[in-house]
C-alpha cells in the first residue's frame, strides 16, 4: 500500500498544479481547486505514503532485531486496515472542503478518533514485541521508532484536540500559531524521525552485505539523542516574521544550524 499510495499521492501532486497556472480549467469545480488538492495531496505522501511505509518497516525491524514473533498478528492486522480507513476517508473528505484548516492536521474529528484508536494499537503493538524480546539490547532502530511513536501521540491529541457541533464540523481548542504549527513543523519532523532509524536497520543488514563491520554503533546512539533533543527545539523556524516572540523565532534558527551535527553524524 505504501507504493499505491505514493504513486496516489505524487499523481496529485501533479494534478495540483492544474489550478495553479490554468485556473480557468477548474473555473467552478471546488474540489479542483489548489486549496483542496493540496492537502489531499500532503496527506497521501506524508501520512498515506511515508505512514504505510513506516508500519511496515518498524514491525519487521522490531521483529529481526528482537528475535520473536510480532506481539499480535490481529492487533497488526487492525493497524493496517485501521490505517488504510483512515487514508480513505481522508480521500473522501478533503477535497469536500470538510477540514479543520490545519496544516498537517486538516482531518476533522471522527477521523481523529480513528487515527488515535490504531495508533494505541500500534503502539501496543511495538513496545509489546519489545517486551517480549529474546535479546537484552533495544537495538538503537527501536528507538527511533518508539520516539516517534510516543511523540506523534502527544502532538495529535494536544494538536486535534476539538469542540464537535456535528458530525463533520469542529472548533479547535487551540489557539495560536505555536499550538497550530504543531502538526505543521514538530510534527511532520516527528513523523519523518523514523527514517532515521530505517537506515539504521542498514547496521543489521548492511555489515552482512557487504562483510565488514559497522563502521560505529555507538556514533548511531549519540545521533539518535542528539536529535531527539535539538528537533524539538528546531520547530519555530517555519514561524520567522509572525507573532511568535523574536527570541523564539532566533532559538529555533540557531538549533537548526545545530542539527547540521547530528544529520552528519547519522
Amino acid at each position: 500500500m505504501a507504493v499505491v499510495w505514493g504513486v496516489v499521492g505524487m499523481a496529485v501532486r501533479r494534478a495540483d498544479r492544474f489550478p495553479a497556472h490554468l485556473a480557468d480549467l477548474t473555473y467552478g469545480i471546488p474540489w479542483l481547486s489548489y486549496g483542496r488538492l493540496r492537502p489531499l495531496h500532503t496527506n497521501a505522501v506524508i501520512f498515506a505514503f511515508g505512514g504505510s511505509a513506516l508500519f511496515a518497516t518498524s514491525y519487521y525491524v522490531v521483529q529481526r532485531t528482537s528475535q520473536v514473533r510480532i506481539f499480535s498478528d490481529r492487533l497488526a492486522a487492525f493497524t493496517f486496515w485501521g490505517w488504510q480507513a483512515v487514508i480513505v476517508l481522508a480521500v473522501a473528505t478533503l477535497p469536500l472542503g470538510i477540514t479543520q484548516s490545519k496544516e498537517y492536521a486538516e482531518l476533522e474529528w471522527p477521523i481523529d478518533i480513528l487515527i488515535a484508536v490504531v495508533w494505541i494499537a500500534y503502539a501496543v503493538v511495538f513496545f509489546g514485541t519489545i517486551a517480549r524480546r529474546k535479546v537484552q539490547h533495544i537495538y538503537v532502530a527501536n528507538w527511533f521508532f518508539g520516539a516517534y511513536i510516543l511523540t506523534i501521540a502527544l502532538l495529535h491529541v494536544v494538536n486535534s484536540a476539538a469542540v464537535p457541533v456535528s458530525l463533520w464540523k469542529s472548533y479547535s481548542r487551540t489557539r495560536g500559531c505555536r499550538t497550530r504549527w504543531c502538526s505543521g513543523g514538530t510534527g511532520t519532523t516527528r513523523w519523518l524521525l523514523p527514517y532515521r532509524g530505517i537506515p539504521r536497520d542498514d547496521v543489521l543488514l548492511r555489515p552482512k552485505q557487504a562483510g565488514r563491520p559497522i563502521y560505529s554503533y555507538r556514533l548511531s546512539v549519540v545521533h539518535f539523542w542528539a536529535l531527539i533533543f535539538t528537533y524539538m527545539w528546531a520547530g519555530p523556524h517555519h514561524l520567522h516574521y509572525t507573532a511568535l516572540p523574536d527570541w523564539t523565532q532566533s532559538l529555533g534558527m540557531v538549533f537548526s544550524l545545530i542539527l547540521l551535527a547530528p544529520s552528519w553524524g547519522g
